[in-house]
């Protein structure tokens, strides 16, 4: 595929009979993920035949609309265990499932730390805007305590899922968290992610100033955008800082990176080998 610069790559990888402007709000951070994307499966030099994308339902369940790759947009909570399908039919795909924080863990929540766990070569992208922004600003797992959202006017009374820690423990290979004032970073995480063989997960956090930013007065998608920047410190820089001083703070960074797991799609061949041999004999 012929390369492109830089300002013009995102034209070889746009279904460009798909209406534009996109159905997101103007300022939605969302696009630039979509981007960062875009710019890492074409720094791999990948062919898009090659490359799945998978959503389920939601304001970033929409991305697969756009791009020009193998896509599905499945069901609510459900795009992990489509994409799981696939990837053990096809293995040799890179398979992207993109979610928000709603749609990957509440109802998705199970195929999230199950995914995880087996180890299986998907790289999962959870757009955390901390909100179900699609249907009116309702909380959702990571929406943070105190704040106000549709379905908690008085304040939000649970704790939050951390993503990425949560994938950690739940054994992914890969696990990094970037926000997406942080553009180039995060599409390196990307990238690496992709590249890396086993269940990968980049938590790009985002903002959603029509919903939870309106009800808590946070301002419009440049003062949110500019709270990412204020609010977020790399691990390097957090373990310095006195625990105090992390409440509330976005911590970007590799959480883990390891290769001392076996891949799901490649233990999952030695069974059907093995079966075959067994009815052979």
């Amino acid at each position: 595929m012929k390369k492109q610069p830089e300002s013009r790559v995102h034209e070889q990888y746009l279904r460009h009979s798909k209406k534009f402007p996109n159905i997101w709000c103007a300022g939605c951070g969302i696009g630039i993920v979509l981007g960062t994307i875009i710019r890492a499966v074409d720094s791999l030099n990948l062919d898009k035949n090659d490359v799945a994308m998978i959503s389920g339902i939601g304001c970033t369940g929409r991305m697969p609309v756009y791009v020009d790759f193998n896509t599905m947009h499945t069901t609510h909570g459900r795009a992990l265990a489509f994409a799981t399908g696939l990837k053990l039919v096809r293995p040799e795909m890179k398979i992207i499932v993109v979610m928000g924080d709603g749609d990957a863990l509440a109802i998705g929540g199970n195929h999230f730390i199950h995914a995880a766990r087996r180890n299986i070569d998907l790289t999962a992208i959870v757009v955390n805007n901390a909100t179900y922004g699609m249907t009116g600003g309702q909380y959702s797992p990571t929406t943070p305590p105190g704040a106000r959202a549709a379905t908690a006017p008085y304040g939000h009374i649970e704790p939050n899922f951390r993503i990425a820690e949560l994938a950690v423990a739940a054994g992914a290979t890969f696990v990094a968290r970037s926000t997406v004032y942080h553009v180039q970073e995060l599409q390196r995480y990307i990238a690496r992610a992709i590249e890396k063989e086993g269940f990968s997960l980049i938590e790009a956090v985002s903002y959603c100033h029509t919903t939870i930013g309106r009800l808590n007065r946070w301002g419009k998608a440049p003062d949110m955008m500019r709270r990412l920047k204020e609010n977020s410190v790399t691990r390097r820089q957090a373990e310095k800082l006195p625990e105090e001083e992390l409440a509330g703070k976005i911590i970007r960074g590799i959480f883990v990176d390891r290769d001392d797991l076996e891949e799901y799609t490649h233990l999952y061949r030695q069974i059907i080998d093995r079966a075959r041999a067994e009815v052979a004999e």
